[in-house]
């Protein structure tokens, strides 16, 4: 029975802050290792970040296809690819493993188009290989908890979603121009060479809703959006009006440009019943009122919490748990999933709870039709479909 996986990686190079944050989380659970890698487009780094990480000087790629294609016709060939370039590559660094029958694990947003994202999502699926999309706030266990509560109907028919993430990084980007400071920090964000279509909206706009999307199953119908560039050739801010597909109604906003705040993903959920809410930078805490009670506060880690959440307990509660947990529960989930797959046992719905190629689609058609409103006088933008 195989009991441990390899994998390798597609940017990440030694001064890159997510790659380091995706080693770091899929070695928790010590069920991957790292063994092959094309860690940048220079050289020097690139061998450097292979030297650091002890991999086979043969192991280290110059480019993500000789990469797919050498690690494919190995014996001992990584059984996935985690994708950590900026967003202009990941098409084609996931396209390229998938065509030679790697799976794939992919930063998001997942690609610039609709098309583009559809064809991944179909080939994963012609070749019968797990992808997973690193929405990784799904990762914590109470948004497992919230997401529980929620599909047992305890706070009712949601009937209103209210949802936020706000940042201040880019604030010295306003009016400022070329001269700004946070050209250094991530700059490749800001450009459309680079970033595609959006800025704020693409980077963080998207999490927004995968998350609502998570706990709820709520689908998009169409939305309306003002979004604000600032002079900038990308998007800093969008606040955005939602319309599901089962009448209930949302209020969204994203934003780069908001002193006094950094990483603060928050979404409440409003039913007939109650109301649920969550906030990033305070993970570790589910605030949850039913109609006529007081608010309740739920712990993680305690023994209220039940179902697939107290299975993704790391420490006793009071001791915070984070970031780099939240993303090692989706590995640790699709790890399993992948192992269970090369051991020819039956997976289950919790053993594929790990944002996939759908959610992917899901992203990038959020995000132009986002785009699209704000770019054309904030008109009503199908996104379903």
């Amino acid at each position: 029975m195989k009991t441990s996986l390899s994998y390798g990686m597609v940017g990440g190079s030694l001064n890159a802050f997510i790659g380091g944050v995706h080693r770091e989380a899929i070695a928790f659970d010590r069920r991957a290792g790292l063994a092959a890698g094309c860690f940048s487009r220079d050289a020097e780094q690139n061998a450097a970040a292979g030297a650091y990480l002890e991999l086979d000087d043969a192991r280290v790629y110059a480019d993500f296809h000789t990469m797919a294609e050498q690690e494919a016709a190995r014996p001992d060939g990584i059984d996935f690819a985690v994708i950590v370039t900026p967003n202009y590559k990941h098409y084609e660094a996931a396209k390229a493993f998938l065509q030679n029958g790697i799976n794939v694990v992919c930063e998001k947003p997942l690609c610039f188009e609709i098309g583009e994202a559809e064809e991944l999502k179909r080939l994963a699926a012609e070749k019968n290989l797990l992808f997973g999309v690193t929405y990784a706030y799904s990762g914590y266990s109470l948004m497992k908890f919230a997401r529980q509560l929620i599909g047992e109907g305890k706070i009712g028919e949601i009937i209103n979603v209210n949802a936020e993430y706000l940042q201040e990084w880019l604030i010295d980007e306003l009016g400022h121009g070329e001269d700004s400071n946070t050209r250094l920090l991530s700059g490749w964000r800001t450009d459309p060479a680079y970033a595609g279509i959006s800025n704020c909206t693409g980077d963080i706009g998207t999490h927004i809703e995968h998350t609502v999307a998570y706990l709820t199953g709520l689908k998009i119908k169409q939305l309306s959006a003002k979004v604000h560039k600032f002079e900038h050739a990308l998007d800093l801010h969008a606040n955005i009006l939602v319309e599901y597909e089962n009448g209930a109604s949302g209020v969204y906003a994203c934003s780069q440009v908001c002193a006094g705040y950094q990483n603060a993903l928050a979404v409440r959920i409003f039913g007939t019943q109650g109301a649920i809410e969550w906030q990033q930078e305070n993970p570790d805490i589910l605030k949850v009122t039913y109609k006529g009670q007081p608010p309740q506060f739920f712990a993680r880690g305690t023994g209220s919490i039940t179902g697939r959440a107290a299975t993704l307990k790391r420490i006793p509660s009071g001791h915070p748990e984070g970031y780099h947990i939240a993303f090692a529960n989706l590995y640790k989930t699709y790890i399993g999933a992948l192992l269970k797959k090369a051991n020819n046992q039956p997976l289950t719905p919790e053993d594929l709870d790990f944002p996939n190629a759908e959610d992917g689609l899901d992203g990038v058609k959020f995000l132009h039709a986002v785009i699209g409103s704000g770019e054309n006088g904030s008109r009503w933008e199908e996104v379903g479909g």
